[in-house]
């Protein structure tokens, strides 16, 4: 049985295909801020000469996390809404944030906490007005 727009099949399968990207969307932050956090520890080990470069595992690691980002983005990006997912890569900050404060010992001083929870408290809002 195929789904067209009028069978009421259709708008489930939208919304299957919307929450799929979403959750897709969602993984992304994750592999975007590990890619981010890999590409900074490799960045401390950064030596200025094409053997260094091509045996520093944590900065190769992190640049083909990003690739792996991008691929993920594009199948999101393929079914959902741009103005409901793409928000959600600010996600990504909010990782970035906590996971430095953890590895790298970062200061979070309170503008850039309520930053944090701004972002979130959008990214929420979008999520509750993609819903009706």
């Amino acid at each position: 049985m195929s789904t067209t727009a009028s069978s009421p099949y259709a708008s489930d399968a939208s919304a299957v295909e919307r929450r799929r990207s979403v959750i897709m969307v969602s993984s992304c932050t994750l592999i975007s801020a590990a890619a981010q956090i890999l590409m900074k520890i490799g960045m401390t080990h950064f030596t200025p000469n094409a053997m260094a470069i091509v045996t520093n595992v944590p900065l190769i690691a992190g640049y083909a996390l990003y690739g792996v980002f991008c691929l993920m983005m594009i199948l999101a990006l393929r079914q959902g809404e741009l103005s409901l997912i793409y928000p959600i890569i600010s996600l990504a900050y909010v990782w970035v944030t906590v996971l430095s404060y953890f590895l790298f010992h970062d200061t979070i001083r309170p503008l850039k906490m309520a930053g944090i929870l701004s972002i979130m408290v959008g990214v929420a809002m979008l999520g509750r007005g993609g819903r009706e």
